[in-house]
């Protein structure tokens, strides 16, 4: 029988408290260390897995594990082994197979545990690979020249937890109503999403109202989820960002029906059978936001991320 782990697209989870965070001015030019890797523009970089080529993009939103296209698996003669792996986005599933050889990112050979689907994670590339995914113990992502007026804010960063642990991705932590939220950054999906659950507590602590009709936005493998916009009485504060509107995913690990219509006087409560498991709450930082910053960096030793922008 296949032994199966599954990685929640759903987008956060952990149980620890998070200090706030610290400010600090950005540097006006941070040298490279000696053991930092920097990442620039889309991300592509030369890759190879199994000796075959290939172009993988080094994202700071994706698991640890590398996910490759089946067809790029096919390429390397891959066979699949007694692990295999589900990717949870709502109530969609993606499947995969899992084997362990030996892959390049451009900077030294590993041999890993990797995945493939036959439904490509994200258009037009042979994988992806965050950054808990890389050797360097420091991941630097450039994705703009500085920006006046930016800073810079130290966030907690924590892994996925659960079976997969640092395969599954590296998370920002943010203070949300006394309560620890993950958050991930997706610069290559517009919209800034929240997971249900993560949005009715973003609308409980600040004050939120849904706007508008519900449309869908993409989440990952060209899954869209129903999505609706909510307004924040109070901004949150992603280090230097302030988001004053959040999408929100409206079915998965939660329900919105929680939160407020803008122009309904009357808070709707939802009660359930069990507890929701606020582990699963995510927030995903896209380009709208992403846009105001230069630079993300993970820093693996120290269990930290420093995100600089432009408040």
């Amino acid at each position: 029988m296949v032994a199966k782990a599954l990685i929640s697209a759903a987008m956060a989870t952990l149980l620890v408290a998070a200090a706030p965070a610290p400010e600090s001015p950005a540097p006006e030019s941070p040298a490279p260390e000696s053991n930092e890797r920097a990442i620039v523009g889309d991300g592509l970089v030369d890759a190879s897995l199994a000796g075959a080529p290939g172009r993988v993009r080094i994202d700071p939103g994706a698991t640890g594990m590398p996910i490759y296209t089946a067809a790029y698996a096919d390429r390397a003669r891959l066979r699949g082994g007694m692990i295999g792996f589900g990717y949870a986005i709502g109530p969609e599933h993606v499947e995969g197979a899992t084997a362990v050889t030996r892959i390049d990112f451009g900077s030294e050979p590993l041999k890993r545990r990797v995945g493939w689907t036959r439904r490509p994670y994200a258009a037009g590339v042979d994988g992806v690979v965050g950054p808990g995914g890389l050797p360097d113990p420091v991941v630097r992502f450039t994705l703009r020249a500085h920006i006046p007026g930016e800073r810079t804010t130290i966030l907690p960063m924590v892994d996925g937890g659960g079976l997969f642990g640092g395969r599954s991705g590296l998370f920002g932590l943010i203070d949300v109503g006394g309560e620890p939220l993950r958050i991930r950054f997706d610069p290559w999906h517009r919209r800034s999403l929240a997971t249900a659950g993560a949005g009715v507590r973003i609308a409980q602590a600040l004050g939120g109202r849904i706007l508008g009709e519900t449309g869908s936005d993409e989440i990952a493998f060209g899954v869209e989820r129903p999505t609706r916009t909510i307004l924040l009485a109070t901004p949150l504060q992603v280090g230097p960002l302030a988001l004053k509107r959040v999408g929100v995913r409206t079915s998965d690990f939660g329900n919105t029906a929680a939160i407020r219509e803008q122009d309904d006087p009357d808070e709707i409560v939802v009660t359930g059978k069990r507890q929701r498991d606020k582990s699963h709450d995510r927030l995903s930082i896209g380009s709208d936001q992403l846009d105001h910053c230069s630079s993300i960096v993970f820093d693996k030793p120290a269990k930290r991320i420093s995100l600089t922008c432009a408040g």
